[in-house]
């Protein structure tokens, strides 16, 4: 069994599902499989990656909604920036906060391959110290970092999040083992599931894609 974060992949959805699914999707660009090659050659946890769903998800929701101005906290190698960049409109900007040096580096070199890079501003340092210093609205904000610190992304999104925008967290679902929480990430999940259910100033869908995704939107 492949494994990620240090322990084994528990597949929440039938494998042949996820299969026929993504095959139902719209495909990513060739410069994003590229970047995941790429990825793969240079990490052994590439799972970390949102994938092509949540990727298009993504996507589909910023167009839908009209975003111009997304914030993405946690980039990874920048798989999701990229395509959440690719959906906005012409003068739409993303900004990414990303402290870990070495995925810093290689988001970086990803950035500069691509026509978008214009539209992504990489902020490097810790996301609990770097989003109150952010000024102006978000329109949508991914938010895809250390689990622990979920809930205090939480508040500060909600605080940088413009009425009726949309903030989408991702492995909410945490292998599953948010079902019977047995350490630390787990139950933190857990509890920061039950908290956004039980916000008034929000309402939310907790989709089983992948590792699981919610979709809030800020009333």
């Amino acid at each position: 069994m492949k494994k990620h974060r240090g322990k084994p992949i528990v597949q929440i959805t039938d494998p042949e599902i996820e299969k026929y699914a993504l095959e139902m999707t719209t495909s990513e660009s060739e410069h994003l499989r590229q970047l995941v090659k790429s990825s793969e050659e240079e990490l052994d946890y590439v799972d970390m990656l949102c994938g092509n769903l949540v990727g298009q998800l993504l996507k589909m929701l910023i167009k839908i909604s009209g975003a111009r101005r997304v914030l993405e906290i946690g980039t990874f190698t920048g798989y999701s920036a990229l395509m959440m960049a690719g959906a906005l409109p012409e003068k739409g900007e993303i900004i990414t906060i990303e402290m870990n040096l070495l995925y810093q580096e290689l988001c970086e070199k990803h950035f500069a391959k691509y026509d978008l890079e214009q539209k992504i501003q990489l902020i490097k340092g810790n996301a609990r110290e770097e989003l109150p210093m952010l000024s102006g609205n978000f329109d949508l904000i991914f938010l895809d970092a250390d689990k622990i610190g979920y809930p205090v992304y939480y508040e500060e999104s909600l605080k940088k999040l413009a009425p009726g925008g949309l903030l989408v967290v991702d492995n909410v679902l945490w292998d599953g083992s948010v079902l019977q929480p047995q350490d630390q990430k787990a139950e933190a999940l857990h509890e920061f599931n039950k908290r956004v259910t039980e916000d008034e100033r929000v309402e939310n869908v907790l989709l089983p894609v992948r590792d699981g995704v919610t979709v809030i939107r800020k009333k």
